[in-house]
């Protein structure tokens, strides 16, 4: 019984690193089509797939400014911020957490919001699997096309549209910061009319996104 359960174990790891390759395989290519986060998010679905080519580089530097100054100098997994979020969970209040960029694109595009050691578990599988096969470029522009901008919408383009009427293609500094500002709780965040810590927190990723570009934090992506 013990050796038929291993061999059924050892078969179900197999299948899931295989199907789990080939999906990486395949999104390096083509646009994920939707996310468990588009489904489950219960405010219908507002999305324009857009190459990084057609998103503005302050969209760029924006989100590096705000999520993940170490974008182009980590292999998926930002350590240091990881120990720090560790210590402030430790000592109680509201969770944090130290993902990269990549993480979130790997927890967007293939797995579920929430948490858990399971689906971290997963996330830092998939993390490895999208820095090894996709490269921070692709990274990136499926991070900014999947991203949920606000309330049932997903990704910069989108974002831009409805907050701003124009193409993420024509993003002003401040307005990316903005957008940037409102990802960690989009549905929450008021991109237009930001106020108190939204607005304060938008002003500093601008202020911010000076030093990405003056130190070439976001060169990899356009290398």
């Amino acid at each position: 019984m013990l050796t038929c359960l291993t061999k059924l174990l050892a078969k179900a790891i197999m299948w899931f690193i295989g199907i789990s390759v080939a999906l990486v395989l395949l999104f390096k290519f083509v646009p994920p089509p939707i996310t468990a986060t588009m489904i489950l998010n219960g405010d219908g679905i507002t999305k324009d797939w857009e190459s990084l080519a057609n998103i503005d580089r302050n969209m760029v530097t924006a989100v590096i400014a705000a999520e993940d100054s170490k974008f182009c100098l980590h292999d998926g997994f930002d350590v240091q911020a990881i120990e720090k979020a560790m210590k402030r969970n430790e000592r109680g209040g509201r969770i944090r957490g130290g993902s990269t960029i990549s993480q979130q694109t790997a927890k967007n595009v293939f797995l579920w919001q929430g948490g858990g050691y399971f689906r971290k578990g997963l996330e830092a599988w998939f993390t490895f699997l999208i820095e090894n096969i996709w490269g921070k470029r692709r990274i990136m522009e499926v991070y900014l096309n999947v991203a949920e901008t606000g309330i049932g919408t997903f990704g910069a383009e989108a974002g831009a549209r409805r907050y701003f009427q124009h193409s993420a293609a024509r993003l002003t500094r401040v307005e990316a910061a903005r957008i940037a500002a409102a990802l960690p709780l989009p549905q929450k965040r008021s991109v237009t009319n930001p106020a108190g810590f939204t607005r304060r927190y938008g002003n500093m990723i601008a202020a911010r996104m000076s030093v990405v570009r003056r130190d070439g934090l976001d060169s990899c992506v356009y290398q």
